[in-house]
């Protein structure tokens, strides 16, 4: 039987990158899954085609999670379509570069609401249908580790989940629901690709950083997901899972 049959799942911000290669990873094992974008419905219809076509259960259901009334409908929309709720991986998230100098209000506000407030959002409208043996994965990022220059913003929304991922293991442990983060290193995606960092003399300086000597691919980070939201990892909560072939 495969390891996440009979689960629902839900991937926020799953129509591309990461969070399709974790969507897809959970349907092949079973779990029917609900593919959550915020605008780019083409690429989400085309995830949802892809599991579909391999033998699985999706749905595509729009939702800004920064948004409360939005975020409360995208975890209704799952209970609708599927009628229970298992697994919520928060993967949505948003980020831009900048020096000290040039941060503004602006670009404090876009990441932050993203990728902080969207992951307490969504799964404070979760936790009312997950029962005990769910499991809520965050997806971090190896720079709230390693920190690198230019990227103030960004490596704090990325220290607030690791923050959000420790103090809700805590607090949902006595209703045995599991808590827990990946945090990947760089990572070939159509964002990596599109902002010229694939191929670019930073992917190089991060690939002779790494023992594993290259960046990360979404299938990496996939079967990850899996292992978190299975049984396999029911004595796991709290934890910040480091998926970056070393680099830290």
């Amino acid at each position: 039987m495969s390891k996440l049959s009979g689960k629902v799942a839900i991937v926020t911000g799953a129509s591309k990158g990461i969070g399709a290669g974790i969507a897809r990873a959970l349907a092949a094992e079973g779990a029917a899954v609900v593919v959550n974008y915020a605008s780019s419905q083409a690429g989400a219809d085309a995830v949802v085609s892809a599991i579909v076509g391999a033998g699985g259960n999706a749905v595509a259901v729009r939702g800004d999670v920064s948004r409360g009334d939005e975020a409360r409908g995208l975890v209704d929309a799952a209970v609708s379509a599927f009628g229970r709720l298992d697994i919520l991986v928060n993967n949505s998230g948003v980020y831009e570069f900048a020096p000290i100098e040039e941060v503004t209000e602006e670009h404090f506000h876009r990441q932050f609401n993203v990728n902080v407030l969207g992951t307490l959002l969504v799964t404070q409208a979760a936790v009312g249908h997950i029962g005990a043996g769910g499991s809520i994965i965050n997806i971090g990022s190896v720079v709230s580790r390693i920190t690198p220059p230019n990227s103030v913003v960004y490596n704090g929304t990325k220290g607030a989940v690791d923050a959000v991922t420790g103090t809700l293991a805590r607090e949902l442990g006595p209703r045995q629901i599991r808590v827990n983060a990946i945090n990947p290193g760089l990572v070939e995606t159509e964002g990596t690709r599109s902002a010229n960092v694939v191929g670019s003399e930073m992917e190089q300086a991060i690939i002779a950083q790494t023992p594993l000597g290259r960046v990360g691919r979404v299938g990496d980070i996939g079967s990850i997901a899996v292992f978190l939201a299975s049984d396999d990892a029911g004595w796991v909560t709290g934890e910040t899972l480091i998926a970056s072939g070393g680099l830290r």
